[in-house]
C-alpha cells in the first residue's frame, strides 16, 4: 500500500545549526515528503543558509509571529494529506516519516505520536502527551529509561502527540481549525490533542517512530520569557474549557498557587502567575471548549499531577 502524501513544517527563529541538521536527517527519510520551512524573522542568516537546500519551501512570516500562527502558515502553505509540525531541534531517524504516515491507515487515527529520545539515546524524552483531571499535561514517559517505552500499558493514556515532533491528518487538522494562533508558544499542542479528542479522533501510539531531540534548542530552558509564555496557555485554557466552573477547581486552583509559588521562590520573578493572568484575560468572552471524556484522562492524584508539574514533565516547561 502506498503511502500518503506528507508535509513537514519546521518553524524556526534562529538557530541554524540545529536546522541544518534537522534538514539532513530529513534528506535520509525513506518516505517520500515536502519540506517547508517557516521563518519567526531569524535573527541569524537561517534564509541566507537555507537556500542550499533547494527542495525547502520557504514561507517567511516577516517577524516572530509565534509558533501556532507558524505552523498553521506552513500548513496551509502545504497539500500533503499528512502534515507533521517538527521542531527544527529534531533530528529523525530514516523511517520515522514512513512509520507515522502508516498509522493512518486506521480511518480513527487524527494524529500519531512518535517516540522521542534525549541524546545519546538511553532515556526517553518523550512519547505524546497525557492530561490530569485538572487538563494540566505532561509528557509522557519524560525522562524514563528506553526499556520503559516496551511497557506503554503502564504510563498515563496517550491524548495526543509532543508539540516537538507531531503528525496530523490534515483535513482533521483543518476543519478543527489547526492550532490556537492566541497562544503565541507552549501549551498549543495540548489544546489541539484536547479538541481533537473531544472530537472523537484517537492518537497513535507509534514506538518504532524515532527522533532524538535536543531540547530546549531555541528559547532557552527555564527563563522568564519561557515561563510567562507557559503560564499564559495555562491560563487561558483554563478559562477556555471552564475549568473552574467545575468540581476540579478547588484541587486546580491549589495546584496552581503551589506552583506560582514554588516558581516565585525559584526564579525570584512572578512572571509565571502574571502569565496565567494574561492569559485568563486573553480568555474572556470567547466560546468555551469542549473537554474530552474523563475516560481519556490520566486518573494522576493531586501530589503525583504536583510532582510532575515542578519536576518538568509539564509539555509547556514552564511549570
Amino acid at each position: 500500500m502506498s503511502l500518503p502524501s506528507i508535509d513537514v513544517v519546521i518553524p524556526v527563529h534562529g538557530g541554524w545549526e540545529h536546522t541544518e541538521r534537522c534538514l539532513r536527517h530529513l534528506q535520509a527519510q525513506t518516505a517520500p515528503h515536502t519540506v517547508v520551512l517557516v521563518d519567526n524573522a531569524s535573527p541569524d542568516d537561517t534564509l541566507a543558509r537555507v537556500a542550499a537546500f533547494p527542495h525547502v519551501h520557504v514561507v517567511a512570516m516577516g517577524e516572530n509571529a509565534g509558533f501556532s500562527r507558524a505552523v498553521n502558515a506552513g500548513v496551509a502553505a502545504g497539500d500533503g494529506a499528512i502534515v507533521v509540525a517538527l521542531n527544527n531541534d529534531v533530528d529523525c531517524e530514516p523511517r520515522m516519516l514512513e512509520r507515522l504516515a502508516a498509522a493512518f491507515d486506521d480511518p480513527a487515527v487524527g494524529s500519531a505520536a512518535p517516540l522521542l529520545l534525549r541524546p545519546g539515546g538511553r532515556a526517553l524524552d518523550a512519547f505524546g502527551i497525557a492530561v490530569d483531571p485538572t487538563l494540566a499535561g505532561f509528557v509522557r514517559l519524560h525522562g524514563r529509561p528506553l526499556s520503559a517505552a516496551d511497557d506503554d500499558h503502564a504510563a498515563p493514556p496517550l491524548l495526543g502527540p509532543y508539540g516537538a515532533a507531531a503528525a496530523y491528518r490534515r483535513s482533521v487538522y483543518e476543519r478543527l481549525g489547526g492550532l490556537d494562533e492566541r497562544i503565541f508558544m507552549y501549551g498549543e499542542e495540548l489544546d489541539l490533542a484536547l479538541r481533537l479528542s473531544a472530537a472523537g479522533w484517537r492518537c497513535a501510539a507509534v514506538p518504532e517512530a524515532r527522533g532524538v531531540h535536543v531540547g530546549g534548542a531555541t528559547s532557552g530552558v527555564g527563563s522568564a520569557w519561557q515561563r510567562r509564555r507557559g503560564g499564559f496557555a495555562r491560563g487561558y485554557l483554563m478559562r477556555r474549557y471552564g475549568l473552574l466552573r467545575t468540581r476540579r477547581a478547588p484541587r486546580a486552583l491549589a495546584v496552581e498557587a503551589i506552583v506560582c509559588l514554588g516558581d516565585l521562590l525559584l526564579s525570584r520573578d512572578l512572571e509565571a502567575t502574571r502569565g496565567r493572568v494574561e492569559g485568563w484575560r486573553a480568555g474572556r468572552g470567547l466560546p468555551r471548549n469542549v473537554a474530552p471524556p474523563a475516560a481519556r484522562l490520566a486518573q494522576i492524584g493531586f501530589l503525583e499531577s504536583l510532582r510532575l508539574r515542578l519536576s518538568g514533565a509539564a509539555p509547556d516547561s514552564s511549570a
